[in-house]
């Protein structure tokens, strides 16, 4: 079991979590069986505070997101092995009108490659070997960081970014077995030190370790330089 650091500072609320099934997003291809995904928002617990017609029947700008451009931090110790940089950022889409055609583009977007589906992504290599963590969905032209490059916890890689596969601005993280997300196999991981508030309402709890809950918003207590990941 890999142990990391949340990858960012603030309220962010989980999404596709495998606290709730595995493989946490429907399937195993491309190292996702025990991906989780957060979604910046604010202290009303909302991803976007505006919401008008665009919002009910086209696309929204990623800029109108609370996580669009929020910065992204390694969450662990490593050396930056892939960083890819260059995919567009697209438009949000919160509407059932925008999201089902583009579910049914999702087949063309697997056949394009790595890039048409997690965007502009880092992979750190954790030790030499493996295992491997990838933040995927950056911010287009906001990578920090180049092949090679030792960090630490802490570090900060890029900004969060929508693009890629992605409905709204997100970072996806999956620890897996190998550099290459094309034949990758998922690897399990928790996460450090962090406040969770329950989905349903209630105070924050703060967790040593743990996988946090679907629908859950967490905020990390601490991602200081020098961290380093832990296998259990």
């Amino acid at each position: 079991m890999v142990v990391l650091a949340l990858p960012f500072a603030g309220r962010w609320r989980v999404e596709n979590s495998p606290a709730r099934r595995v493989p946490s997003h429907g399937t195993d291809l491309m190292g996702q069986r025990y991906a989780i995904d957060f979604v910046g928002v604010d202290a009303r617990g909302r991803s976007s505070p505006v919401r008008d017609l665009r919002t009910v029947l086209g696309t929204e700008p990623p800029e109108r997101f609370v996580g669009f451009g929020r910065p992204v931090l390694a969450p662990g110790d490593g050396v930056v092995v892939v960083a890819h940089d260059g995919e567009a950022d697209y438009a949000a889409r919160r509407s059932p009108l925008t999201l089902l055609p583009y579910a049914l583009g999702q087949p063309g977007r697997l056949r394009a490659g790595t890039g048409a589906v997690a965007g502009n992504h880092v992979v750190l290599a954790l030790a030499d070997g493996g295992p491997f963590v990838a933040l995927v969905h950056l911010r287009a032209g906001s990578l920090r960081v180049a092949v090679g490059d030792r960090v630490v916890t802490g570090t900060a890689l890029g900004a969060c970014g929508s693009s890629g596969n992605s409905t709204q601005p997100h970072v996806h993280v999956q620890v897996m077995d190998d550099l290459d997300l094309a034949r990758a196999r998922g690897v399990p991981s928790v996460f450090a030190g962090f406040r969770e508030w329950p989905r349903h309402g209630g105070g924050a709890v703060v967790r040593d370790v743990g996988v946090p809950a679907e629908g859950a918003v967490v905020e990390a207590l601490g991602t200081g330089p020098g961290a380093a990941w832990q296998e259990r």
